[in-house]
């Protein structure tokens, strides 16, 4: 892509990066195409800019955020606010502290799934497995961490990949512990999202990983989405952050439901 009629050519990428800097400590994230029209240059540019670990910035789900503190912004995937983000950091802080040394996990799509990513225990030696672009942002970033990508075709309305070289490759693989995330957890319809290409990786991994763990926050229980992808049997443990009700948490009684209502 070309540069804009309007660039800037005596603007060194070290004082573009310093623009972009000022201008996300002022808004706490910018929009890609925002910033492209701020320093007057195109999309692709301030792709390269971003590239070096000295930038100490990152793209984020579209938008240009600070490094250090990737999903300190409140943002969706360019269509739905996160509301629930609280809570959300609850379930991940305790399913994070179930992760030891050596393990290889897999982290499935979501917002929820980001905040895992973020809350993984620092310093500490993995294996991630992962299909979204999101929550490779975050691991990729950390030391001591292999990663691996699944590839296939992108979609933009969860930021991930699906193929089936993919999943074949996913079912290759030792999984000790899968987080998965859910739009819906309903007591006698199971798991649900609202991506349907989302179902066969949710199912692949569920089939393979020796622990799937589901990771919710507390607005998901009682909602059902449109892509069913488990009954509530598959899994281990069933995080929920934040407070249910007792009409509610009734339903659930029976299932290895635990409910996380402040920071541990």
């Amino acid at each position: 892509m070309a540069e804009t009629p309007n660039a800037r050519p005596s603007e060194t990428r070290v004082q573009r990066l310093q623009r972009l800097r000022r201008a996300v400590e002022s808004s706490g994230a910018l929009h890609l195409k925002d910033a492209a029209e701020l320093l007057k240059v195109s999309e692709m540019t301030v792709r390269r800019d971003l590239a070096g670990p000295e930038a100490a910035l990152a793209l984020l789900g579209g938008y240009v955020v600070n490094a250090a503190s990737p999903t300190g912004i409140k943002y969706t995937f360019e269509q739905e606010i996160d509301q629930h983000t609280q809570d959300k950091r609850l379930a991940c802080r305790a399913a994070a502290a179930s992760i030891k040394e050596g393990d290889t996990i897999f982290i499935d799509c979501g917002t929820t799934m980001q905040s895992l990513a973020d809350c993984l225990p620092e310093d500490l030696p993995l294996s991630v497995i992962c299909y979204s672009m999101n929550v490779a942002s975050i691991v990729t970033r950390r030391p001591g961490t292999q990663v691996m990508l699944m590839g296939g075709l992108y979609h933009p309305s969860s930021q991930s990949f699906a193929s089936d070289d993919g999943l074949s490759y996913l079912r290759r693989l030792g999984i000790n512990k899968a987080f998965i995330s859910a739009g819906g957890v309903h007591w006698t319809r199971g798991a649900s999202c609202s991506n349907f290409h989302e179902v066969a990786v949710k199912q692949a991994v569920i089939e393979t990983a020796m622990e799937s763990i589901l990771v919710i926050d507390a607005s998901k229980l009682g909602s059902l989405k449109s892509a069913f992808f488990s009954d509530i049997g598959a899994f281990s443990r069933i995080i929920v952050g934040g407070a249910a009700s007792s009409d509610m948490r009734k339903h659930f009684r029976s299932l290895p439901v635990e409910y996380v209502t402040s920071a541990i």
